[in-house]
C-alpha cells in the first residue's frame, strides 16, 4: 500500500469515527429528554463545567439554571454542587455554582459544596459521600450530551439517580460530542462504567 493510500484511509477512518461520535452522542442527548424526572427527589447533583476566572461558562450557566428551576419546584431537595478548582480558575466550580444558585433564589441552607473533584468520575465518588441514604432518590443535572456517561458513572457508584438535562450551547457541540465519545471509551477502559 502506498503512502498516499495510507494517508487517505487514515483520514477516511478519522472522519467516519468522528461522524459515529456525533451520531451516538447526539442520539443519547436526544434520549435524555425522554426520561420522566421525579418531582420528589431528595437530592440534586449539579456537575461543574469550567469557569472563566470566577464566572460560569455558558454550558455551566445552563446547568445552574436547570437545577434552580427544579429546586424551586421541589423545595425539599438538597442541592450538591460538584466541581473543584481548575488551574485557570479563581474559585472552585462548586463555589461559583453555589453563588449563582443563591442569586437565583435558592436558599444557602439547601446547598452542599463538593469542591474536591476534578472529573466526572470524582464528581460522583465524592458526591456519594455527602448523601446519607444510599437508596435516596436523586437527580443529576448536566448538559444533555454529558448525561449518558454521568449516569453510568453514578450508577456504578451505587447512586439511585435520573438525569435532568440542561441544553448544550450549539457552539460547543462539535468538540463536546467528540470529546465525550473519547471520555466514554476511556471510562469503559478503566471499568468505571
Amino acid at each position: 500500500m502506498g503512502f498516499l493510500k495510507l494517508i487517505t484511509y487514515t483520514i477516511l477512518i478519522g472522519i467516519l469515527g468522528y461522524l459515529f461520535c456525533i451520531v451516538f452522542i447526539g442520539a443519547n442527548s436526544f434520549l435524555q429528554y425522554k426520561h420522566k424526572v421525579p418531582k420528589d427527589a431528595e437530592y440534586v447533583i449539579v456537575l461543574g463545567a469550567g469557569l472563566k476566572k470566577d464566572k460560569p461558562t455558558r454550558a455551566l450557566r445552563y446547568r445552574i439554571e436547570t437545577a434552580a428551576k427544579y429546586a424551586k419546584e421541589n423545595t425539599s431537595a438538597k442541592i450538591i454542587v460538584s466541581g473543584g478548582k481548575g488551574n485557570d480558575e479563581l474559585i472552585s466550580e462548586a463555589e461559583c455554582m453555589k453563588g449563582e444558585l443563591i442569586k437565583l433564589g435558592i436558599g444557602e441552607d439547601r446547598i452542599i459544596k463538593e469542591d474536591l473533584s476534578t472529573n466526572t468520575y470524582e464528581n460522583m465518588k465524592y458526591s456519594k459521600k455527602l448523601i446519607n441514604n444510599a437508596n435516596a432518590k436523586g437527580i443529576v443535572v448536566s448538559n444533555d450530551y454529558h448525561l449518558f456517561r454521568s449516569l453510568k458513572l453514578a450508577k456504578k457508584q451505587g447512586l439511585n439517580v435520573i438525569g435532568l438535562p440542561a441544553k448544550t450551547p450549539k457552539v460547543i457541540i462539535p468538540t463536546a460530542y467528540f470529546r465525550e465519545c473519547l471520555s466514554i471509551l476511556k471510562a469503559m477502559y478503566y471499568k468505571q462504567i
